[in-house]
């Protein structure tokens, strides 16, 4: 599923998911079946296999929200600023003179050259999207 945000669950999400898991967990503990506990909470019942899984394996606690989902962004909030400072100069003002357009390799080098992370071209085009 894609969120209009391009990341996944609030924090407020992630709670009500949590909860649900929960409410899983003691059904699980009261031997319902998986399919019956499927239809109750209105989820997939492979959804429920999971959970009675991970719940078998480290009980209630398995079955916490880990946090939001994906990677950690590789630049803190200073590195970010100076990346937007750089974008805004334009690519002339780091050596691409040929036209003033600045691709994801370009930026991936900018990046490389700044604060030496390296970043794929995907993961350009993500941080870009992040950054607005």
């Amino acid at each position: 599923m894609r969120y209009p945000d391009g990341g996944g669950l609030t924090a407020e999400g992630r709670a009500r998911r949590e909860k649900v898991r929960l409410q899983a967990a003691s059904m699980f503990e009261q031997d319902m079946e998986p399919a019956q506990i499927a239809k109750v909470l209105r989820v997939s019942t492979k959804s429920v296999y999971q959970w009675r899984r991970r719940w078998r394996a480290g009980g209630e606690e398995a079955l916490a929200s880990e946090g939001p989902g994906g990677n950690a962004c590789k630049l803190d909030g200073r590195q970010l600023a100076r990346l937007r400072a750089a974008l805004d100069l334009g690519p002339a003002a780091y050596g691409w003179r040929e036209d003033q357009r600045w691709t994801l390799a370009r930026i991936a080098a900018l990046i490389r050259r700044l604060f030496h992370v390296p970043y794929t071209l995907r993961g350009v085009s993500y941080l870009l999207h992040r950054m607005g």
